[in-house]
């Protein structure tokens, strides 16, 4: 028996209230870290290698991250709902704050200017996250953040894999780690929607560049400094990862 019309159309409409709401329930994430760079194009020669254009990208991409991360990691201290939620929210302070300082030392020793606002796109993030409340704020961190670890993670192997400057691939070294710890603390909250969350890392971009580059610094403007945190005793460079449930 072939299927009406109205039947069919009743199963376009709702495929498409689907998603929109997917849409609205991960704004613009789509095409959040698409390398753009050029491994094989040399932007300076420097004593610790060359530096090809997708490695001073990656710098400034590290750089930007914790823009962004670092003030929604101090958003979830205060606010979480849960104790793995301030705790996603503290590794995510120290970890982005080890990140910042290396990104702050090797910049000069390679020549990279690096910004000090995250991307229209990523600050548009935080003020998504910052409107929810309760258990809404949980989800919402946690699932726009795990998307973008997810997707900077392969990015940030392949940096590693290529990079002939041996700064960039400490700091490659480092940001691994870092982003191996938030993406199993993240988890741990367990508010991970994996199929959506699989779905948005693997989308085709859909942003202008514009919309996904942290805007320059003003001439003479000074270079923020996200604040260790010492304080917090936090270890990101060694994730403990989660107990397997076939574990006794």
């Amino acid at each position: 028996m072939r299927p009406s019309r109205s039947r069919i159309g009743v199963v376009v409409l709702f495929g498409a209230m689907t998603l929109t709401l997917t849409a609205l329930a991960f704004p613009a994430l789509l095409g959040l870290e698409k390398p753009d760079g050029n491994q094989d194009r040399v932007v300076a020669s420097t004593k610790y290698g060359p530096l090809t254009e997708a490695d001073r990208d990656f710098v400034v991409k590290v750089r930007a991250a914790g823009l962004w991360e670092y003030p929604l990691g101090e958003m979830a201290m205060r606010r979480g709902t849960t104790k793995e939620m301030r705790t996603a929210g503290e590794h995510l302070v120290v970890g982005h704050a080890g990140l910042d300082a290396m990104c702050r030392e090797i910049a000069p020793e390679l020549g990279i200017t690096l910004p000090n606002l995250a991307s229209p796109q990523q600050q548009g993030f935080v003020a998504t996250v910052d409107a929810k409340s309760g258990r809404e704020f949980d989800s919402s961190a946690v699932n726009i953040m795990r998307v973008t670890h997810g997707q900077i993670f392969p990015a940030i192997a392949k940096i590693r894999a290529t990079t002939k400057n041996t700064l960039v691939r400490q700091l490659a070294d480092l940001a691994n780690d870092t982003v191996l710890d938030h993406i199993t603390v993240l988890e741990k909250t367990g508010l991970v929607e994996y199929d959506q969350v699989t779905f948005q890392q693997t989308g085709p971009a859909k942003l202008p560049k514009e919309k996904v580059t942290p805007p320059p610094p003003q001439p003479g403007e000074r270079v923020l400094v996200l604040r260790p945190r010492p304080d917090l005793n936090v270890n990101t460079s060694a994730p403990a990862p989660t107990q397997s449930p076939a574990a006794p």
